[in-house]
């Protein structure tokens, strides 16, 4: 035992040093023939498996921390971080109830302790630690409507972000809440959820006779690390009633320094907070958190006691984490987080942080004054989303010239960047986290993007934590000269799609802020937009409509309407039903005419 892990320890020490590639990819064929085959029938000796582990497994993955890995979220961990975890599954350490395992239930207490002192949480808090930002997320939306609502109900509504990340769909999708129960609210230029939105859709949905729960805000968007208005947020909020969850997966742990206090003002308002200490807190993966501002409400939306748990339930000033959340059985997550903060010391944390927020300001500054390189919004945290300009280019070929010079930083192995959409527009999307990077290695991958050619066939970034409004990305039917640039069997794909209807002037074909998510395109006649009490455009023949509400935002779920349409005049229509729109665009002419219109319309709403 002892020979065999000072074997491992000599491998993993070997292949943290190396220098490498931030990504190596292989085709599934490739590893087939390396991997595929039964399993032994009787013992290998070591040293061929570990040799065989360090040939055909590990090269073939993201170096996640790697100094130049600005995709996605990098996962930068440190050595006692690892050890803790080795310690961990070594004695299979069971960390559910406070009779099995009092030692690391004493420990996690203690790391809950320093993160609610952290946010400006009270002592009460309660909390746990997840397997990640997901589980936290989807254990804050039962908690809430466990103690808020009791089991699920047709008239509950949720609100969120059009930047919200896509565990917020899965655990709305999970918990039951259906399509006209989520209520996906359109952003602000800067990405913000602008509280008078919140507002107003509260209103509406209260006249409509349904019941607001819970609103899910960022603090620190995985897209583009937005940070929205919190404390102006938490306001409406208490106004109503509602339940305030805030996600700061990615940007919570931002808050050890003061210059991501600055940015992450009024998180301590929030009535629930996801923090993932597998992100800006540098732990190994998996390390999510849930803190609950009202302690005793985690425990009643999860404490059952079955009788052959009898032994197990807590006494007097105990306290059992299985019944703070999803798992009875669950590791010890928090060894690694209290062993790295013990032995490095927590200052070394917060300068690392800082270190990241300088470098993402560098990053920002010298996009602005590149002549090639545009900044499509401002910096938050440490993500900045930018795009290369090309001489002559257009918003369709922009696009994939961009994924190109993605696909070729890649190829080169100078870094590594993933790509997003910001309200329909694609950007190429660096996030500065690692502990490991520096000033050499963000120069180094924007000197690429700004000066090298893009070459070869684009590869397509996949987000591990996409911005939810790219996987149903946006949306309008165009106007005929759209179906006009169809092909004829295209062309006869749509017509089957489409219904036709009329409205006379005056008649309200949509209203906003309701559920219904079907399409419309003007045949003829004319339409009056209104945003409120605003006008905002007429439209005619050929234009159309609808199509914000129509696109899927993620798990099925959408914008409500976010404006009010009525016939000018005796109208008709086009009309495709929900989930029709999807399938218009599969035609990348009219991909390209919705992403534009998303663009400019969101805005507007």
């Amino acid at each position: 035992m002892r020979a065999l892990g000072h074997r491992v320890v000599d491998l993993l020490v070997d292949r943290l040093t190396v220098d490498g590639l931030p990504l190596r990819r292989a085709t599934p064929a490739e590893m087939r023939e390396r991997l595929a085959g039964p399993p032994p029938a009787g013992p290998q000796p070591p040293e061929k498996v570990l040799e065989r582990l360090e040939r055909d497994v590990l090269p073939f993955r993201s170096r996640v921390d790697h100094p130049r890995f600005l995709a996605f979220v990098p996962g930068s961990g440190t050595w006692p971080g690892a050890l803790a975890d080795l310690v961990a599954s070594a004695c299979n350490v069971y960390a559910g109830s406070w009779m099995e395992s009092a030692g690391p239930s004493q420990v996690e207490l203690e790391v809950l302790g320093w993160f609610k002192d952290w946010l400006g949480y009270p002592p009460t808090a309660a909390g746990s630690l997840t397997t990640g930002g997901s589980a936290a997320n989807m254990t804050a939306f039962a908690c809430a409507r466990e103690n808020l609502a009791g089991a699920m109900r047709d008239d509950l509504v949720v609100y969120v972000s059009d930047q919200a990340h896509s565990s917020v769909a899965r655990s709305a999708r999970v918990l039951g809440f259906r399509p006209d129960q989520v209520r996906v609210l359109p952003t602000r230029e800067d990405l913000r959820l602008e509280p008078g939105t919140l507002e107003r859709a509260i209103e509406a949905d209260l006249r409509a006779g349904r019941s607001p729960l819970l609103v899910s805000a960022n603090a620190g968007a995985t897209n583009a690390g937005t940070v929205d208005p919190l404390a102006e947020l938490a306001d409406v909020c208490r106004r109503h009633g509602i339940w305030l969850h805030a996600d700061a997966a990615y940007g919570g742990f931002a808050v050890l320094c003061e210059r991501g206090r600055r940015e992450l003002q009024g998180l301590e308002h929030a009535e629930s907070v996801t923090l993932d200490p597998h992100k800006w807190l540098y732990q190994p993966f998996e390390c999510g958190c849930l803190l609950v501002r009202d302690g005793k409400l985690l425990r009643s939306a999860f404490e059952i006691a079955p009788d052959y748990l009898s032994e197990a339930r807590a006494a007097e000033g105990e306290t059992n984490f299985a019944d703070l959340g999803l798992q009875l059985t669950r590791t010890s997550r928090a060894l690694k987080v209290w062993l790295s903060i013990q032995i490095l010391g927590l200052d070394a944390f917060r300068e690392a942080i800082e270190r990241s927020l300088k470098l993402a300001e560098h990053a920002a500054r010298r996009v602005e004054e590149s002549k090639n390189l545009e900044l499509l919004v401002p910096r938050s945290l440490g993500i900045v989303c930018l795009r290369r300009r090309f001489e002559g280019a257009d918003e369709a070929e922009l696009e994939p010239r961009n994924a190109s010079l993605a696909a070729a930083l890649e190829r080169s192995g100078t870094g590594l960047v993933s790509s997003t959409r910001l309200h329909g527009r694609y950007a190429l999307r660096l996030c500065i986290l690692n502990h490991t990077t520096g000033l050499e290695d963000v120069d180094a991958v924007l000197d690429f993007l700004e000066h090298e050619e893009p070459s070869g066939e684009p590869a397509r970034s996949h987000e591990r934590h996409p911005d939810v409004t790219e996987s149903l990305v946006p949306p309008p039917l165009g106007r005929q000269p759209l179906f006009a640039s169809l092909a004829a069997d295209e062309a006869e794909q749509v017509a089957a799609l489409a219904s036709g209807r009329e409205a006379q002037p005056g008649e309200t074909v949509v209203e906003q802020w309701g559920s219904e998510r079907d399409f419309f395109v003007i045949e003829d006649g004319t339409a009056d937009v209104f945003v409120g009490e605003e006008h905002v455009a007429t439209l005619g023949p050929g234009d159309f409509f609808g199509e914000l509400a129509a696109l899927d935002w993620g798990a099925g779920y959408g914008y409500p309407r976010l404006a009010t349409v009525v016939a000018g005049s005796p109208l008709r229509l086009l009309v495709f039903a929900d989930g029709a729109l999807a399938e218009l665009m599969r035609f990348p002419s009219v991909e390209r005419r919705i992403r534009a219109a998303v663009h400019e319309r969101l805005p507007r709403t």
